[in-house]
C-alpha cells in the first residue's frame, strides 16, 4: 500500500506499545486495520518505515557494534 506518512508511522508506533491491535490511519485514503498479531504490526511497521524513507529518498543504515572496547 502506498502513501504511508510518518504520521501512520507514528500512529501504529503508538498502538504497539499500548497493546491495541486497531489503528486508523487519517490520511487519504482514511482507513481502519485491525492487526493479528504484534508481529504482523511491526511487519507492517517496517513496509512503512521503508516506502516513507524511500519517498523521501532517506537511506536506512545500520549502525555497528563491538563487544570489545578500544583497548586504549
Amino acid at each position: 500500500m502506498a502513501g504511508w506518512t510518518q504520521t501512520d508511522i507514528d500512529t501504529l508506533k503508538a498502538a504497539i506499545a499500548s497493546g491495541i491491535m486497531s489503528v486508523s490511519y487519517s490520511g487519504p485514503p482514511s482507513r481502519s486495520v485491525t492487526y493479528q498479531s504484534t508481529a504482523s504490526m511491526l511487519e507492517a511497521l517496517s513496509l512503512m518505515q521503508s516506502e516513507v524513507n524511500a519517498s523521501s529518498g532517506g537511506k536506512p543504515y545500520r549502525l555497528a557494534t563491538t563487544r570489545k572496547g578500544l583497548g586504549w
